[in-house]
């Protein structure tokens, strides 16, 4: 007789998520109940197409763009896989989007819950590591709010937390 062999655990996959701190900082997130928020407003369909990708328990490095001083300033977790995004049917929202019906939705997003706030890893410290060169967000012309992370970037980013 032969023992079941069953598959290890699925690891997460890693993300960067580009977010503006005057809609929703590190620190509005940490003041919400249980820490969770929609990650809403994407209107991209490369980035739309990432966050169908994502896993519940993926984990996302939160960044800050679109700001005095971007950069790193959390980690979050998916906590609530891709549904549709109720600010592209909302005529009052900056992301309507008048061809998305209810009934047919182009636009989903994720839910995110805070894991740890970081000390800031700016974007400048990005660029200077060279072990990050190859990083999404350091690529010239993208401006995707949400790419995939390298495992080898992850870890290099939390090494850079940890000497800071």
């Amino acid at each position: 007789m032969t023992a079941a062999v069953s598959s290890p655990p699925t690891a997460p996959n890693f993300w960067l998520m580009k977010g503006e701190p005057d809609e929703c900082s590190i620190d509005d997130l940490a003041r919400l109940p249980n820490q969770t928020v929609p990650w809403t407003g994407v209107r991209n369909h490369q980035a739309r197409n990432f966050m169908r990708e994502m896993r519940l328990g993926d984990l996302a490095f939160f960044y800050h763009s679109s700001c005095p001083e971007p950069g790193i300033a959390g980690i979050v977790q998916i906590s609530r896989l891709a549904y549709p995004d109720a600010t592209q049917f909302d005529p009052q929202s900056k992301y309507f989007d008048a061809k998305s019906k209810p009934e047919a939705p182009r636009w989903e997003h994720v839910d995110v819950q805070l894991v740890r706030k970081l000390p800031l890893i700016s974007l400048a410290t990005l660029r200077e590591t060279p072990a990050l060169a190859d990083l999404t967000i350091l690529q010239r012309g993208n401006r995707l709010s949400i790419t995939p992370v390298d495992p080898v970037h992850w870890d290099q980013v939390l090494q850079l937390v940890a000497t800071n």
